[in-house]
């Protein structure tokens, strides 16, 4: 008899902003030290959107600019300390040493863009979330992560 909780595999149709605020609100109150949220989409898919809206979530009330000519950005929350990553200009995993990637984890949880990148200094518990664009406003979400963070959308119907 297998005893584990779900892993978590969920599709969602996010229409707009306001619904990936939502998904950035659920995710963010899930969050917790040692968290990686490894966020994979194309250009303009809403990465970083989704980065945004579960900073804005954890209390970063400030101008929230986008890593990708910095490669990290660091917020201290109220609840948390973040660090959000955009590894597009990353040539090799062996950068991540670099940019402190293991001492976010260990200090609180990163938001990681174009993940892939970093390959196996990844995390195999991250939560991957992958997001494809169906026009303009509208974007599909597919998400997959450890059995925890299934508790987190299991009312995901009312909600989203």
């Amino acid at each position: 008899m297998n005893t584990e909780s779900p892993r978590l595999s969920a599709t969602l149709r996010l229409n707009g902003l306001e619904e990936t605020a939502r998904l950035g609100r659920r995710i963010a109150a899930a969050l917790a030290p040692g968290d990686a949220v490894a966020l994979r989409g194309d250009l303009g898919a809403g990465k970083t959107a989704l980065a945004r809206a579960i900073l804005q979530s954890l209390g970063v009330t400030g101008p929230i600019a986008s890593p990708t000519f910095t490669l990290v950005q660091t917020y201290e929350t109220p609840r948390l300390f973040i660090r959000h990553y955009d590894l597009y200009r990353i040539e090799h995993e062996s950068e991540l040493e670099e940019l402190g990637l293991d001492e976010a984890l260990s200090e609180g949880a990163a938001l990681i863009e174009w993940p892939e990148r970093a390959g196996v200094r990844l995390p195999d518990d991250a939560l991957n979330l992958s997001l494809t664009i169906i026009d303009a406003q509208s974007r599909l979400a597919a998400l997959d992560g450890p059995a925890r963070w299934a508790s987190a959308f299991r009312d995901e119907p009312k909600d989203l």
